[in-house]
This record gives structure tokens, C-alpha cells and sequence, in this order.
């Protein structure tokens, strides 16, 4: 194996998903999983030589790898990957394999009889990777190269630049952090103290992508409460809160929902709903490039709430809204070398770069409004979030060559 495919393998073994419900709310990790996931990597960085590794209360992992000779007076540059995995599908107990893909439906396992395949009309690039070895899980967990593959691929680098004290690179300070799947992430990174003068999360998707320009996001909370009587005598007073919850829902504009938008168009998506006729939650996640347009879509949601409370009685529905990260593109005027630097570490290792408006968010969205210009690069992975998660190793080492030239370009 690989460097990179040999810290990649271990890492999606140690379960470490985020989880985002009333009892974590607060909590950072999430779930204890994350810590010892943090443990781990805090000791890969103590084996490459790193210096100030420090493994907090939090699961936040960081180290420095001190600058080649010759670029001790450049501006040290941060390297940020997340380490937890997503909630939307079975996370522990991955068991990763290599595919030796030749071609046609690419099957990662069998699960109750059933093939779980990923097929080139699912996702067209993979008819390209014929004749290479791709990595997935057995079908029943997700894989975990979101964002594993980002931090073994950082690993890989480090180890990299110990090994060969020639390759150049100025100051590099690493970050592996908690909880970016519920929308957490870098919230903690004390930004003055990594001293970074800009960086890059290594946190992306197929190769050649750089991503400087994301959703504005954010996450809101709606309570419905009802009022509850016996139903023989309900007539008139009974407010059943399941039946306000699915008006709401209704409400939402269904046309701007997720599976029916792409490229710079947001979106409404419910994520989760609980309760009973007494009081219902459901909660949300708001979408959209433009500013304008994500402030309407926050007093879209309030305005639902005021309508149904004008139905209802006042406080029957309680909305509440809490912005998650902005779209870094608002901050990246005048700082375009950082982005140009990217694209041009990715030509000089053969591939053919572009940037794309990524439909999500990652923590250099956080990072960049806290005054850190943080782009995302690519992983080489696909199908995140899904039991059909996979990566070329091929990708994996190309990503690490691609980052060689970068950090040489900032020496």
C-alpha cells in the first residue's frame, strides 16, 4: 500500500460520527467516538515529529510542522480537515476493501441479497477510473472519505516533507477538527494563536476542484404547540400540533426543495421531526449563494410561522434561526492568490483545475469570516453521506502530490 491508502485504511476503521439532537446540543464533540478518533491522530502527529501537537477537551487536534530551511520568514500556512463523519447513514464498524474496478456498476457489497453499486449514470466519472483500484466500504456503512481521506492525505504530506527535508514549504500549522457535519467544525479553532496567515480545508470532492465560493447556511427550529383536550370534546378549542407541523411543512415552497434544485439555486430542506399532538419539532436547513436571497429564505420561514399563528393563536408556532457559516466568496476580493496558487499546484500535477461553487459548506467558510482565507481543495472522493462512498487510491495519491506543490509555492 501507499502511504496515504495505508493511514486512510486504519482511520475509517475508528468510528467517529457527529450527532445532532436535543441531549448533544451544546456539547462539543457531539458524540465521545470523535475523541478517540482525536487520540489517534494526535499520536500520528507526535510519530511524524510535529511540534506543539495538542489534543483538547473538545476532540480538536493541532501541530506545527516547523518551515523547510531557507522559508523560516514566510507566513505559516494552515492545513484543516475534518474528523468526524456524517449521520445519514451507518457509520461504525466500517469495514473498507479495494475494488479493482474494470468497469460497469461499481458494486461495493452485498447487503440482504442486494447489490449496493454505484453505476456511471449515478455518478459519470467513474467510467474514467476503469482499470484502478477504488476503496469502499462493504455496503452497509458509509466509507468515511468525508473527511478521511482529507486527513490521511494530509498525513501523508507530513510525512512527506519529514522525510525529504528538501522539499520546500514555509510553517505549516495543521488542524483536525470536530463536528463539521452538524454544522460546528472550526467554531473553536483559536484563529490568533494558529497564527496562519491564510489556508486551505482538504475537505472536496473530485479532482481539479477548488472551492472559494459556498452556500450561505443556516439551521432553524420550529415548535409547535398545541392544545390538547379529550377528542370527544375537541370541537372548536382541540389544536392538534401534528396537523399545524404538516401545514407548515406544506407551506414551505416545494419547488425549492434539494431534490429539486442544482447548481447556484438554494433550497429549504427538513431534516428531522419528533413529537406528538402536544408539541411537534421539526428542524430545517436554509441554502443559498446570494445574500439577498438567504435573508429571504430565513423571513420565509418566519413569515410561515406568523401566518399559522394568525390561524392558530399567537405562539403556536415558535421559529427559531441560527446561522451556521456565510458564502466565503464575500470575502476573497483582493486575496485571489490563494486561489489562483490552488489551481496552479493542481496543473502541475496533470490535472485540469477549475473552481466550482460547492453546494454545501465546509470549515473554511467559518475560517474565512473569522479573517483566515480558507479555500477547499479536493479529495478525490464521491457519493458522501452514502453506504456508496468511494475513492480511487489513485486520487488519494494524486491529492498529496498536488499538495506538495502547493505548500512549496507559499516558501
Amino acid at each position: 500500500m501507499s502511504d496515504v491508502l495505508e493511514r486512510f485504511m486504519r482511520y475509517v476503521q475508528v468510528g467517529s460520527q457527529s450527532w445532532e439532537s436535543e441531549e448533544t446540543e451544546g456539547r462539543t464533540p457531539s458524540t465521545p467516538a470523535q475523541h478517540e478518533m482525536a487520540r489517534v491522530l494526535g499520536e500520528e502527529l507526535r510519530a511524524l515529529g510535529l511540534a506543539d501537537v495538542a489534543v483538547d477537551e473538545h476532540a480538536y487536534v493541532t501541530g506545527t510542522l516547523p518551515a523547510s530551511a531557507g522559508a523560516e520568514d514566510k507566513p505559516a500556512l494552515l492545513l484543516c480537515s475534518h474528523l468526524d463523519t456524517a449521520p445519514d447513514a451507518p457509520g461504525d464498524h466500517v469495514h473498507p476493501h479495494v475494488v479493482h474496478y474494470e468497469g460497469g456498476p461499481l458494486v461495493a457489497g452485498v447487503v440482504d441479497g442486494q447489490p449496493v453499486q454505484t453505476t456511471t449514470d449515478q455518478v459519470p466519472d467513474l467510467a474514467g477510473f476503469a482499470g484502478q483500484d477504488i476503496v469502499c466500504s462493504d455496503g452497509t456503512t458509509l466509507l468515511g472519505a468525508d473527511d478521511k481521506a482529507g486527513v490521511a492525505e494530509i498525513c501523508a504530506l507530513l510525512a512527506r516533507l519529514v522525510a525529504d527535508p528538501s522539499l520546500p514549504h514555509p510553517t505549516l500549522r495543521i488542524a483536525f477538527v470536530p463536528d463539521e457535519e452538524i454544522g460546528h467544525g472550526a467554531a473553536l479553532l483559536d484563529v490568533d494563536a494558529l497564527g496562519a496567515a491564510c489556508g486551505y480545508t482538504v475537505d472536496g470532492e473530485s479532482l481539479g476542484e477548488v472551492n472559494y465560493e459556498c452556500f450561505s447556511a443556516s439551521a432553524a427550529e420550529v415548535v409547535v404547540r398545541g392544545v390538547m383536550v379529550h377528542p370527544g370534546s375537541a370541537k372548536d378549542v382541540m389544536v392538534n400540533a401534528i396537523t399545524v407541523a404538516s401545514e407548515f411543512q406544506q407551506l414551505v415552497p416545494q419547488a425549492e426543495r434539494p431534490e429539486h434544485t442544482e447548481g447556484l439555486e438554494g433550497y429549504f430542506h427538513p431534516t428531522g421531526i419528533e413529537g406528538t399532538a402536544s408539541q411537534v419539532r421539526l428542524g430545517y436547513i436554509i441554502r443559498d449563494f446570494d445574500a439577498k436571497g438567504f435573508a429571504a429564505r430565513e423571513d420565509e420561514l418566519r413569515r410561515i410561522g406568523d401566518f399559522l399563528n394568525g390561524r392558530y393563536g399567537e405562539d403556536t408556532v415558535t421559529v427559531t434561526i441560527h446561522e451556521q457559516y456565510r458564502n466565503m466568496a464575500e470575502m476573497f476580493a483582493g486575496k485571489e492568490y490563494i486561489v489562483q496558487r490552488a489551481l496552479d499546484a493542481n496543473r502541475e500535477v496533470g490535472l485540469d483545475p477549475r473552481t466550482v461553487a460547492v453546494r454545501g459548506g465546509t470549515d473554511g467558510a467559518q475560517l474565512t469570516f473569522r479573517g483566515l482565507p480558507c479555500p477547499n481543495l479536493a479529495t478525490g472522493g464521491y457519493n458522501a453521506h452514502s453506504v456508496r462512498e468511494f475513492i480511487p487510491v489513485a486520487s488519494m495519491e494524486k491529492t498529496v502530490d498536488m499538495l506538495e506543490r502547493l505548500v512549496a509555492k507559499f516558501a
